[in-house]
């Protein structure tokens, strides 16, 4: 079965075709970082724009790519949500009107189960079950995972999720959007443990997070300073140590909860080589496995939409033909296939 899998959630155009044995079979994606650089954020209604100036030509970029035809696919997988209303309704029509088209089934993904599943399409998968750390722009959370659809929040993020977090910070430190990698950047050039930042809600029990009065203090610590490029390079080291030292500890405690031995961590911010390595030492201590998506695949891609699609649709699962986005959409309200 090949199936055409469709990501417009955000500020990405992915597009790949997954096969049911072959794997993987090709992918492409576009980026609409320079487009919103300028205004130090994502834009929506310029996000959905550009979704509808790109994605058909990268379906077709990828069909050429992949040599086939549209007559060789069997199914379309789409984000229906959560994300950007308008950037979701681009993909949601597309791929309906496509599967109308071609007389084959197409399929509502969740882009939080996308992600979930994205270190499936590596050569070694993590087994069921597992627990997962799914921390991105918009999402932080912990969920118990024992099969597809068959999702337990453990917890999440009260307030801003991690990767608001690292942007808005960099924001502070004068850095370029997207905040992230800047930020790490910069830290490398830090002095470690001259600025001591709090980890945020781990002298209490339980698993949720809450990031926003790390940015507090960061602000508070950055006024402290003569703001110069070093204070700036040490801040954003404890900033970002203090954010993984938090996901390894309720990672940890996590795994505790559920006698689980396999943690798998994706999404944007699963990129981020410190929190890899923090993740790693804790792991490595507890004779757990880690797994990790490749890192074209931690950030949006069509490639995991294909992969999670696929998988729904070989159970058999079918959907009307309604257009329709879900800006918000818990996980656990999933239906299982």
């Amino acid at each position: 079965m090949y199936v055409l899998g469709i990501e417009t959630s955000c500020d990405e155009t992915g597009v790949a075709i997954f096969h049911s044995k072959k794997g993987l079979i090709s992918h492409f994606l576009h980026s609409q970082i320079a487009i919103h650089a300028e205004y130090g954020g994502v834009v929506p209604e310029l996000a959905s724009r550009d979704h509808i100036r790109k994605l058909i030509p990268l379906i077709k970029q990828t069909l050429k790519d992949s040599g086939l035809t549209p007559k060789d696919i069997n199914g379309i997988a789409y984000t229906s949500g959560p994300g950007l209303i308008g950037a979701l309704l681009v993909g949601a029509a597309t791929a309906r009107s496509l599967a109308w088209t071609w007389k084959v089934p197409s399929i509502a993904v969740h882009h939080m189960e996308g992600h979930l599943l994205a270190p499936m399409l590596e050569e070694n998968p993590p087994p069921y079950p597992f627990v997962a750390l799914l921390v991105s722009g918009g999402h932080t959370l912990l969920v118990e995972v024992t099969a597809i659809g068959h999702y337990e929040i453990l917890g999440e993020s009260l307030d801003d999720a991690a990767g608001e977090a690292f942007d808005k910070t960099a924001k502070m430190l004068g850095l370029g959007y997207p905040g992230g990698p800047y930020l790490s950047k910069l830290a490398e050039q830090g002095i470690p443990n001259r600025f001591k930042f709090p980890r945020p809600m781990t002298d209490r029990p339980g698993l949720d997070f809450s990031f926003s009065g790390l940015k507090t203090f960061t602000k508070n610590t950055l006024l402290s300073t003569p703001q110069s490029d070093q204070d700036k390079a040490d801040i954003a080291l404890a900033f970002q140590q203090a954010v993984a030292d938090t996901l390894t500890i309720k990672c940890k405690r996590a795994l505790e909860q559920t006698q689980l031995n396999r943690l798998v961590i994706a999404g944007g911010v699963s990129a981020n080589t410190q929190i890899r390595a923090s993740l790693k030492a804790m792991t490595d201590k507890k004779n757990a496995e880690l797994f990790f998506p490749r890192l074209e695949f931690c950030t949006d891609n069509g490639a995991m939409i294909a992969y999670a699609g696929c998988q729904r649709l070989l159970t058999g699962h079918q959907e009307p033909l309604i257009i329709e986005g879900r800006p918000r959409w818990p996980i656990n309200e999933l239906n299982r296939p």
